[in-house]
């Protein structure tokens, strides 16, 4: 089946402290976001991605291009004021039957072996999201300052790519927006579908803090 990648690229910086959007922000050299689409490319040559990125943002994009030798074909979309609508404007862009990974701009370390088990679960059962256990305890709040010990072992972190058949998340963003929809996998599970998981990786980090950016140029160390 056609394999398709969204990458939402709409941060800016603000919690990294930088002057410039965090997906910008090199790590090893490269910024962010081109490591993201590598990922993708690598995995998969012939993939089509559709990048949502803010529309003051995308005439700093074309100049990186060429400074980075940056070659990889892609599809350049406005994003939106949310996610939900960055998405919607990306999947407009999608006309055939296939498989669509929706995947954060700033989560550069996706493996092959995550991309390789959401579009092969995605295909099979319609959706698959990468999670990872908690590893802390957690607390329900109550009130007056009052708590509740939960098992961690009913909860998971979620990450992405996030992935679906692309029917199922075409239908899914006819749904009005709702502040509940946090991602992909709330808006396709409040249309009616089930959402499948599948294992993450503690690796597969979202870069949004100076502390990730360590961790990144730590994970890039051979």
């Amino acid at each position: 089946m056609k394999r398709y990648a969204i990458i939402v690229a709409g941060g800016k910086g603000a919690r990294m402290g930088s002057d410039i959007p965090k997906q910008f922000i090199p790590i090893g050299g490269i910024p962010i976001l081109m490591r993201t689409i590598q990922a993708f490319y690598d995995f998969d040559p012939d993939i089509t991605i559709i990048l949502a990125l803010p529309q003051d943002q995308q005439e700093y994009w074309k100049t990186l291009c060429p400074k980075y030798l940056f070659k990889i074909p892609v599809i350049v979309v406005n994003g939106g004021d949310t996610r939900y609508q960055s998405v919607k404007n990306a999947l407009a862009k999608i006309e055939t039957e296939g498989i669509v990974a929706v995947h954060d701009g700033v989560r550069p370390f996706v493996s092959k072996e995550i991309l390789a088990a959401a579009y092969e679960t995605a295909a099979q059962k319609g959706s698959a999201i990468p999670v990872v256990p908690l590893t802390d305890s957690i607390r329900r709040i109550g009130i007056n300052q009052t708590s509740f010990a939960c098992n961690r072992s009913n909860y998971c972190f979620v990450q992405t790519p996030q992935t679906f058949k692309t029917e199922w998340l075409k239908q899914a963003y006819s749904t009005p927006y709702h502040p509940d929809f946090t991602d992909d996998a709330s808006v396709v599970e409040r249309h009616g579908f089930n959402v499948f998981t599948i294992n993450g990786h503690p690796q597969n980090i979202k870069i949004t803090t100076p502390i990730d950016l360590i961790l990144a140029e730590i994970f890039l160390k051979p």
